[in-house]
């Protein structure tokens, strides 16, 4: 595997752009059994003393039960020469698809300082993060200030957002 061990707090990315004009694939589960989904809407900060990454993911979406059951969840980031891949694992379900085979990406198990499972990741990435879950919350329709940001939602299919504190990352 080209990846190596990287400090985050040394990171020198547009996290604006990381997100959205790159894109990342959230993944969640094990080498038993996972899923991941492109993405294009999260950020991150510094949350309850810890550095963290939050994300969205809509509970219509096969990920989100990985999500659900387990403690951590990797976020992966690629050179735009893997765009059509992220285009499949954006498209595509989990539920009858075989993301890995149909974009072309190797999953990756990396392994975490102290004993704990590994994190599902891919060959292909620049970078991943390692994260932790702390926090969820739904994202409730009466809570929206700006009203016009419903439009994101004709279906009313509110996302989860998760916030996962950064315990590890690596970088080509």
């Amino acid at each position: 595997m080209n990846l190596r061990p990287y400090d985050w707090r040394g990171m020198r990315e547009n996290v604006f752009s990381l997100v959205s004009d790159g894109w990342m694939l959230i993944t969640a589960g094990s080498e038993k059994g996972w899923n991941t989904m492109t993405a294009s809407w999260g950020g991150f900060g510094e949350l309850w003393n810890k550095d963290v990454a939050f994300v969205f993911v809509r509970p219509t979406r096969h990920t989100y039960g990985f999500m659900e059951t387990n403690a951590r969840f990797s976020l992966s980031f690629f050179g735009e020469e893997r765009r059509k891949a992220l285009a499949v694992c954006g498209s595509t379900s989990g539920r009858d698809t075989d993301k890995a085979a149909a974009s072309g990406l190797s999953p990756a198990f990396l392994p975490l300082e102290g004993g704990a499972s590994g994190i599902v990741s891919f060959e292909e990435a620049r970078l991943v993060l390692a994260c932790r879950k702390v926090y969820s919350a739904d994202i409730e329709e009466a809570k929206f200030l700006d009203s016009s940001l419903l439009e994101n939602y004709p279906k009313k299919d509110f996302h989860r957002m998760y916030v996962g504190a950064i315990e590890a990352a690596w970088a080509k």
